[in-house]
């Protein structure tokens, strides 16, 4: 039995069908919102089966990932988050890269040597690497209009992956990676499904709610928001983000919701200008994580809040 195990957003989406259009496997899917990483201890698999693993974090899931080895599960890793120490096993081939320029689609398009590059584009468009994902598009001829057309496939897909449970979702992951894959070619994809449509509608009038909330604080380095608590913020933390570290470059972003908790769920947008410092930054609070250049904390308690605002205008003077 194999195992296809990704995170729902665009990158964990596109590496995915960038893998599947090259090599079509039957496999039971495990995903779920952006946030819920630690998938691995979700695979009952054991001796002989396989695993393939997508944009989650392997030292977020080091602990699953020993015990599949450990019950001769094969498994295959692409990720371009914080990993730490890399296991060496004979049961595990590894691809992680963390520098701020590649995400897992990425990764899977060096993999495949381009053999699905355009989904590699959608991939890094969704994941806020617009320079990257430029240079992928002009590498196979795409032009202007593509380009955009497949940006905004990008950042749809990833907004959808948004929300602290499944309940905020417009599409369920794993739903959505059936309705694209039928599709070899993400423009066809763009055009056609009248899911994006539902996914962008939304998208474009969450982040106009958010544009109408003001600043928590702004300093030259860095600025937060704190939106309500409601299903719309929760969706929308993670596009406002990026639309912000585009509009001000030089700047870090973090957007905080309200997480049902009693405190916040965080996301962290290092300056494009110099895109490194949001997984230290998380890193300093429990459950915080992610990649140098966008990363965050799950639940930020309500009386972590200042010290959080020091902590980001420090890491971003």
């Amino acid at each position: 039995m194999h195992f296809d195990v990704f995170n729902g957003d665009a990158d964990g989406l596109c590496a995915l069908q960038q893998l599947r259009l090259a090599t079509p496997r039957d496999a039971v899917l495990v995903t779920g919102v952006k946030r819920d990483i630690a998938l691995l201890r979700r695979v009952p698999a054991e001796a002989g089966d396989a695993v393939t693993a997508l944009d989650i974090s392997l030292d977020v899931n080091r602990a699953a990932l020993g015990e599949l080895l450990e019950r001769g599960v094969a498994v295959e890793y692409f990720d371009h988050h914080h990993a730490a120490d890399i296991p060496s096993h004979p049961k595990l081939t590894a691809h992680i890269d963390g520098a701020p320029d590649v995400c897992t689609g990425i990764l899977v398009d060096r993999h495949l040597g381009g053999a699905q590059r355009p989904w590699a584009v959608v991939a890094a468009y969704g994941d806020n690497l617009d320079a990257p994902a430029t240079a992928l598009a002009a590498s196979i001829g795409l032009g202007n209009d593509e380009q955009a057309l497949l940006r905004e496939l990008g950042r749809d897909l990833a907004y959808n992956a948004y929300g602290d449970t499944e309940v905020d979702l417009i599409v369920h992951p794993a739903e959505l990676f059936r309705v694209m894959h039928g599709y070899a070619d993400p423009l066809r994809f763009a055009r056609s499904e009248t899911v994006l449509r539902t996914i962008g509608d939304s998208r474009h009038g969450d982040l106009a709610s958010a544009r109408a909330i003001a600043a928590e604080t702004v300093s030259p380095g860095a600025a937060a928001w704190v939106l309500p608590d409601a299903a719309w913020s929760r969706r929308v933390r993670g596009a406002f983000g990026n639309e912000l570290a585009h509009a001000f470059p030089q700047r870090a972003h973090a957007v905080l919701t309200p997480d049902g908790q009693g405190g916040y769920t965080v996301s962290v947008r290092a300056p494009l200008a110099r895109p490194i410092g949001a997984d230290a930054l998380c890193r300093q609070f429990d459950s915080g994580g992610g990649r140098v250049g966008a990363a965050g904390i799950n639940h930020l308690p309500r009386d972590q809040l200042e010290l959080f605002l020091r902590r980001l205008a420090q890491a971003f003077p």
